[in-house]
């Protein structure tokens, strides 16, 4: 019988869970323990990947997805553990985590489950590392912000039990699905999880059962973990409201039937008011920047106007008729906005290319359309120059104000990278990301350990905090080949959030983090740089499919007579026009070598082999699909359905 059974369910977060293994591996070094991976389908190629890289893992590959509860039981009923743990792919644990766990479980006979403290991929603390009984009062108040207003209330903050401190060990009602170390006995006594559970709420319902089984659950934050996709991350969205708050109507269903109807009213009410408000905050967000810039550019397209006709046509007392600033500014206005959004100038990272370039090509269309317009309709040429030159430096300057405002969000696609670790590491770790075309500037590196740092190290890990200072990092980059995940964990809570911070496993060709607590965590990898998949990469794949079908239906009785791919032209108009596919692909998804690392497309037309008919070595086709994925542009994009176009 081995110590501790450890269960992860994986769906499509290859690289995450690469990073979670690795820190398992190390974490277990001294135990007798077993590892399970249950796969629930992923599409990433997660399946073909453990079984070459990590072989002591008993793996569970599933034909469907069947949820997080029914995955975990799969693994729980092959388990030999006296103990059980419950761990996401996301997480990063330390080396010294299970054996602490072990050790408090030992010494407390009445323990039937155990969660630690969580941080997130900033290192900031998460609040569901512990928690309190979902009651219609708790979920009420964290429904409406009332728990994030008084955190350390005990009466508002009950669902994250904010009156009990962070760093304290407690008896805790509720533990997190992402880290649930229980005692195999009191799992058999409370039973597993419930299956009627698919998503979010099969925690809550089997630490209520551990409970009422006899047992007692702790809040443990004498170790630590990074949990990257803490629950903050998803609650943006109306699809997690939903599932969250369904999961809550079947969990008083189960246990408070005779009281359930005002719960389930409750949460209902909730799905729809929370879910539009929601919805209406993610608006907000949206049209917040373009209807700034947009108040901003016609505050100063009025005055320009006003100064225009006071001081400059005064001679002929002229003045701008009142549809100029009620029609005409504003649709200059409509003009610039649009073209910045084409351009990508509301994408982030926000570059100032794409701002100078989306004002430079507006004008141009507004100056444009002006010539051609009659002559009682040309209002004044200086006011489009004037406004150009006005709505480029309103827009910098938002985008500047925002930097002071936000520093640290990330609103600069400029990362200037610091690593820690070995030279050599350093020295892989810099390729890397140089050829997956990441823009950076690489500041050095620190030497892992409390040594005399000597050149080529700036510094050793002891003056990590002044060098970030000294040379205003914004990326720390720790190799976990050298420097354990404790000491990470504490150089991430202590340099705080002002930095963003990413983990490069041991041998590992990826570099996993999460730049923010409101994203789901992102890497430098084989799926991760890649311009086609950008905003403004997708826009504009999507904007030439759109733009070739009008030229192909103008056009076709020409195409009709002179191309041999005149079946597939048709056929395509229709199949592009209803977004069933696009015109440019990779290659055929029945192809059995089909490549899972590179970013979705739609099923295409043509594809990268069909311009390239000479070569016929996949390793080459393989290398064109990536590069083309990776430097995506429209002009590539045209240039290979040309060449298709005549081939036979």
């Amino acid at each position: 019988m081995a110590q501790l059974s450890i269960v992860i369910v994986n769906y499509n977060v290859k690289y995450f869970l690469e990073e979670c293994l690795n820190s398992v591996r190390r974490a277990i070094k001294n135990m007798d323990a077993e590892i399970f991976v249950v796969d629930n389908n992923s599409v990433d190629g997660s399946v073909e990947w453990i079984q070459q890289r990590f072989h002591e893992v008993k793996l569970i590959a599933n034909a469907e997805n069947v949820g997080f509860s029914k995955a975990n039981n799969q693994a729980i009923r092959l388990a030999k553990g006296e103990y059980i743990l419950l761990l996401n792919p996301d997480t990063v644990v330390q080396e010294d985590t299970f054996e602490k766990c072990l050790y408090f479980m030992q010494a407390h006979e009445n323990a039937g489950a155990l969660g630690v403290k969580m941080v997130d991929g900033k290192g900031k603390y998460l609040p569901e590392s512990k928690r309190g009984f979902p009651n219609a009062r708790t979920a009420f108040f964290k429904m409406f912000g009332l728990s994030a207003l008084f955190p350390t209330s005990k009466f508002f903050n009950q669902y994250y039990v904010g009156h009990l401190k962070n760093s304290e060990t407690n008896e805790v009602p509720i533990l997190a699905g992402a880290f649930m170390f229980m005692r195999k006995s009191a799992l058999d006594k409370a039973g597993m999880l419930d299956e009627d559970f698919f998503m979010y709420g099969e925690d809550i319902d089997l630490s209520w059962r551990i409970i009422k089984a006899g047992y007692k659950n702790y809040y443990f934050p004498e170790t630590q973990i990074i949990h990257y996709k803490g629950e903050s991350t998803k609650k943006a969205t109306f699809n997690y409201v939903k599932h969250f708050y369904n999961a809550m109507i079947i969990f008083a269903k189960k246990h408070f039937a005779k009281k359930a109807a005002a719960w389930i009213f409750l949460m209902q009410f909730a799905i729809y008011v929370k879910g539009f408000f929601t919805y209406i905050k993610n608006i907000a967000s949206n049209f917040l920047l373009p209807m700034l810039d947009a108040a901003t550019i016609y505050g100063g397209l009025y005055f320009i106007k006003s100064f225009w006709e006071t001081n400059i046509k005064t001679a002929d007392n002229f003045r701008y008729p009142s549809e100029f600033h009620l029609i005409v500014l504003p649709l200059y206005i409509l003009v610039w906005l649009l073209s910045l959004f084409f351009a990508g100038g509301y994408d982030k990272p926000i570059k100032t290319i794409r701002v100078f370039r989306g004002i430079l090509i507006g004008s141009l269309i507004i100056a444009s359309v002006y010539a051609f317009l009659p002559e009682t309709a040309r209002f004044s040429r200086a006011i489009i120059l004037l406004g150009s030159v006005w709505a480029l430096a309103a827009v910098l300057l938002i985008r500047q104000i925002m930097r002071w405002i936000f520093p640290h969000e990330n609103i600069s696609d400029e990362r200037k990278i610091l690593l820690v670790g070995s030279f050599d590491e350093s020295e892989r770790v810099h390729e890397m990301v140089t050829q997956l075309g990441v823009q950076h500037e690489w500041l050095g590196t620190v030497h892992p350990t409390f040594e005399k740092a000597e050149n080529p190290y700036l510094a050793r890990i002891t003056q990590l905090n002044e060098v970030v200072e000294i040379f205003k990092v914004n990326e720390l980059i720790f190799c976990a080949k050298d420097i354990s995940a404790q000491a990470i964990i504490h150089w991430m809570t202590t340099i705080g959030e002002k930095v963003n911070y990413k983990i490069v496993g041991e041998e590992g060709m990826s570099i996993v983090g999460s730049n923010s607590k409101n994203t789901a965590g992102d890497l430098y990898a084989m799926d991760f740089s890649f311009s086609i998949t950008s905003a403004f990469g997708r826009r504009n794949k999507l904007l030439l499919d759109y733009f070739l079908c009008s030229i192909f239906l103008c056009t076709f009785p020409i195409w009709f007579l002179i191309s041999p791919q005149r079946k597939k032209i048709w056929n395509g108009i229709i199949q592009v026009l209803f977004r069933k596919k696009t015109w440019m692909g990779y290659q055929k998804k029945s192809t059995k070598n089909y490549l899972t690392d590179l970013p979705d497309l739609l099923s295409s037309v043509f594809f990268i082999a069909d311009a390239y008919p000479e070569i016929s070595d996949e390793p080459t086709l393989e290398h064109l699909r990536f590069l083309y994925a990776k430097n995506y542009t429209v002009l590539e994009d045209m240039n290979l359905i040309w060449k298709c176009l005549w081939r036979k």
